[in-house]
């Protein structure tokens, strides 16, 4: 178990790092530039990722039985987390990190990440659990994140401003489009599954290369936000969910689908959503990068304990 679990976590992690290492190394060399990260951001938020989304989630069978204890448990451990380090944003002295720094503890690559992981540790009979999971809790992982950064980024910002941020936030808008294409279901021409699933295709690349571009590397050298932004949303936050979890009655599949959720490396839509709104995106590059390269180990140890102590 151990070495199929470190296998399988650098299988999976190791070529989101290399992309991100090879975004530093464009930068260096000047085949990529601060511009060219910020328009690839731009792109990655407003058209590749919500075409991501939305080719999954529509594509998904919402009629099979809905794992109803593990939504409602993961959607409260993750209003719980993101109000939790909200709270502690607000004792930091740098303002245009506040938001960088909950975002990037809280913001999980679900989408990627946490659906392969969930398929190799479990099986193909995880696929419509883990897809469940990723469908009700992107919602909330996108609608917390707009609120996240407007509120420490735009303190002037009313209520109506930031609602009408979130109703006009392009992943809010494929990911409800696609529930409604799920649930009637509504038939789509193959053609435009075959388009978007083309476009989906750039986001991890094109997303990571900007990543790469835009990390500083004294943020490794200096920065306490950023260790204990990684520390929490590698370690910390799934460990407590997972004991907790166990605790109200989830075991097996749904479990495990829970741990690795929340285990995930922070997001790469949490850079161009940054950039997008405003903050420190450094920071949240920085976050990006040290968490994902980091998370190959911590998920292959959390994989073995849950194994060796029979929760999965």
């Amino acid at each position: 178990m151990p070495i199929q679990s470190l296998m399988f976590a650098v299988e999976v992690t190791l070529p989101i790092s290399v992309l991100i290492v090879l975004g530093i190394v464009f930068k260096r060399i000047r085949w990529i530039n601060e511009e060219f990260a910020i328009i690839g951001s731009r792109l990655v938020f407003n058209v590749t990722l919500p075409c991501l989304l939305f080719v999954n989630i529509a594509k998904t069978d919402l009629s099979v039985t809905t794992p109803t204890d593990l939504l409602v448990f993961a959607a409260i451990a993750t209003t719980l987390t993101f109000i939790l380090f909200n709270l502690l944003a607000l004792k930091i002295k740098q303002h245009d990190a506040r938001g960088a720094f909950a975002q990037g503890a809280c913001r999980g690559n679900m989408a990627i990440i946490g659906l392969a992981l969930s398929v190799s540790a479990f099986g193909e009979s995880a696929q419509a659990l883990a897809s469940m999971y990723l469908a009700a809790i992107v919602i909330l992982y996108n609608v917390y994140s707009i609120l996240t950064l407007y509120y420490h980024q735009a303190a002037t910002a009313s209520a109506k401003l930031i609602a009408i941020s979130v109703l006009q936030n392009p992943l809010a808008i494929a990911i409800s489009l696609a529930i409604v294409v799920a649930l009637v279901p509504i038939p789509l021409p193959d053609l435009l599954y075959e388009s978007g699933s083309y476009l989906a295709q750039m986001t991890l690349p094109l997303a990571l290369l900007c990543v790469g571009g835009s990390i500083r590397l004294q943020e490794f050298k200096a920065s306490k936000l950023l260790y204990l932004a990684i520390a929490s949303k590698i370690v910390f936050i799934p460990l407590v969910a997972t004991v907790i979890g166990h605790l109200c009655g989830l075991k097996n599949e749904e479990l495990g689908v829970l741990y690795i959720m929340m285990a995930t490396p922070t997001a790469a839509a949490a850079y161009p959503m940054v950039r997008a709104i405003g903050g420190d995106h450094h920071l949240t590059a920085a976050i990006i990068a040290g968490s994902t390269l980091l998370s190959m180990f911590s998920t292959t140890i959390g994989l073995f304990l849950l194994h060796f102590f029979g929760w999965v």
